[in-house]
């Protein structure tokens, strides 16, 4: 089975379904160092657009993974930094769009929207998913710890033209935080700057994976369900579950690296590693055990979850 270095997945999303993921920048590089983060802290903050990795080699991998016959919803471009920060972005999207039928989604922060040639690059993707995480300039740099070049005013407005130019679909994820952002009033303030962006759906959620600061708590379930009224129509909320139809294959040839692979991009609790690798749960078991006792694994509790990371990323 081949070994990707830029390929991941089909990973099961709580929005897209089978989601097979582009990593397009090294670990972290990113333009904010979120509270909240699934990967980590930020390694290299940045606003530089370049090619971090070659896109005929992505290119390439991604052709030999479509070869396969691998059964995906959506070619996402996400990873483990931000995607809009690779300067060859809109060549990418063209030229899978000339490869496959299958439609392409790109997960950003949306930090860079407010630059012409960021939001010229994800025009011709099918769906875009940008974050607003806060409501003001004050919250935003608390939550995001955004590089200083970029003010709150700068991003949201970026959001706003992008949203009144891009002709594909636009969802909004709103992340809170208990106690910071999962509050009545800091909703409604989000929920102001929604009106005005316009996205067609509104992602909801809280933290539900290990973060970087242990003060980024999840609000608890029946508060967000109280805060949803907060915001228009049109809002999901985003349960910490696979999505439907995404079932235990119960055999795969999946590797040991393509588990290291799939932790590396998001950590993963034993059913999230079953759905996206198509392990049987006690040949999962087995193999992250061994992982964990050979230390290339840690177990990380998240509430009533058991999630495994890299240990190297874990410190």
């Amino acid at each position: 089975m081949p070994t990707y270095e830029y390929i991941y997945g089909p990973v099961p999303s709580r929005r897209l379904g089978r989601s097979l993921g582009l990593d397009l920048v090294p670990y972290k590089t990113c333009t904010y160092d979120c509270i909240y983060c699934q990967l980590g802290k930020t390694t290299e903050k940045t606003l530089e657009r370049r090619e971090y990795v070659p896109v005929a080699d992505v290119l390439k991998e991604l052709h030999e993974k479509l070869s396969t016959g691998i059964d995906c919803d959506y070619i996402s471009l996400a990873g483990s930094g931000e995607p809009t920060l690779h300067a060859g972005t809109g060549e990418l999207i063209a030229k899978i769009k000339e490869m496959t039928k299958i439609p392409v989604a790109v997960i950003t922060n949306g930090s860079l929207l407010y630059r012409p040639e960021v939001r010229e690059a994800l025009a011709g993707a099918d769906l875009v998913i940008p974050s607003l995480d806060a409501g003001d300039a004050a919250l935003f740099e608390y939550v995001n710890r955004p590089h200083p070049d970029i003010s709150f005013e700068t991003m949201a407005e970026g959001l706003i033209t992008f949203a009144g130019q891009y002709k594909g679909r636009l969802w909004l994820e709103v992340l809170l935080v208990s106690g910071v952002t999962g509050l009545p009033l800091e909703a409604r303030k989000i929920a102001a700057w929604i009106d005005k962006i316009r996205p067609e759906r509104v992602q909801l959620g809280t933290v539900n994976r290990p973060a970087p600061e242990d003060f980024a708590c999840a609000v608890d379930p029946k508060q967000m369900k109280t805060l949803v009224g907060c915001f228009a129509k049109n809002v999901d909320l985003l349960e910490n579950t696979p999505p439907a139809g995404f079932a235990d294959a119960g055999s795969s040839d999946a590797t040991d690296n393509d588990i290291m692979n799939l932790l590396a991009r998001r950590p993963c609790a034993l059913e999230g590693l079953c759905a996206g690798l198509g392990l049987h749960p006690h040949d999962a078991v087995k193999r992250i055990e061994r992982m964990i006792a050979g230390k290339s694994v840690v177990a990380k509790r998240n509430g009533r979850t058991i999630y495994y990371t890299p240990a190297e990323r874990a410190s």
